[in-house]
């Protein structure tokens, strides 16, 4: 029950597509419309749905501190020919290339509405190896010609009831990656579900919370491929601590205890 698609709502649904389309070759699928477009990113899709002049102003902070989403993650085969074509473009960065605990190479930029966006180069080493098969199946992927859709990183109050939740979707841990270096006590964790993955943020300090935004810019949901349209209908996957919190196109979307929001089924 992988992540087929990432819900990111756009201010200006042509300018966010020639952005995914210049800087991270996503291939249009199908015509943009005034209400939106849809891309595909390899393992899965961007679906851009457009948000008028009214939009309220988006709550999301990029402090890592802040429980929910974080940023949405691709491979690629190098780093940094795409920082430099990006940088060309004027696009803003939040973190330049650097080489990061796991033997990879990353960095962090936002798109045109903010959502913070990563670039991950090579397979990740783990502290700590948990699915043996599931670490090899990872790896099989190979290095992507192009970019390809990773994972969507949340943060976290309990690890344990994050995996609760989220294990009866389909995703089990894979690996851990320790960081030694921060004072903060931050831990990221592998929760992996056919090519795709959640990366969990834990912290042993204090976070702030944030009630979901169905409306703002930026990210909605992760579309997550139960088999069922939401909870209705035969064949429905319950998950603890998933709680109905509004629509996306005639879509349920559900909150989990930190306010990371997910579409089941789709």
């Amino acid at each position: 029950m992988p992540i087929t698609t990432i819900v990111l709502n756009v201010t200006d649904v042509e300018r966010s597509v020639a952005f995914y389309t210049d800087h991270l070759q996503a291939k249009l699928l199908g015509a943009v419309t005034e209400a939106g477009a849809t891309l595909d990113v390899l393992t899965a899709t961007l679906e851009l749905v457009a948000v008028g002049p009214q939009a309220p102003a988006s709550t999301w902070v990029p402090d890592d501190l802040q429980r929910g989403f974080r940023h949405v993650g691709f491979k690629v085969d190098r780093v940094d020919p795409y920082v430099e074509r990006l940088k060309d473009a004027g696009v803003q960065f939040h973190l330049e290339p650097i080489e990061a605990e796991g033997g990879v190479r990353i960095t962090f930029f936002r798109d045109p509405d903010g959502t913070l966006l990563e670039l991950v180069e090579r397979d990740l080493q783990y502290t700590r190896v948990l699915d043996e098969a599931g670490v090899a199946a990872e790896r099989a992927q190979g290095v992507p010609e192009r970019p390809r859709f990773d994972h969507v990183a949340l943060t976290v109050h309990d690890l344990h009831a994050t995996e609760a939740s989220y294990a009866p979707l389909g995703f089990t841990p894979i690996g851990a990656i320790a960081q030694p270096h921060d004072a903060r006590g931050f831990d990221i964790h592998y929760l992996k579900s056919g090519d795709t993955v959640l990366e969990v943020f834990t912290y042993g300090v204090d976070k702030t919370g944030r009630a979901p935004q169905l409306d703002a810019p930026g990210y909605v949901a992760a579309v997550l491929a139960t088999g069922t349209q939401g909870q209705a209908g035969p064949g429905a996957v319950a998950a603890p601590g998933l709680r109905p919190v509004g629509a996306v196109g005639g879509r349920t979307v559900h909150a989990d205890g930190d306010g990371f929001t997910t579409v089941l089924g789709g």
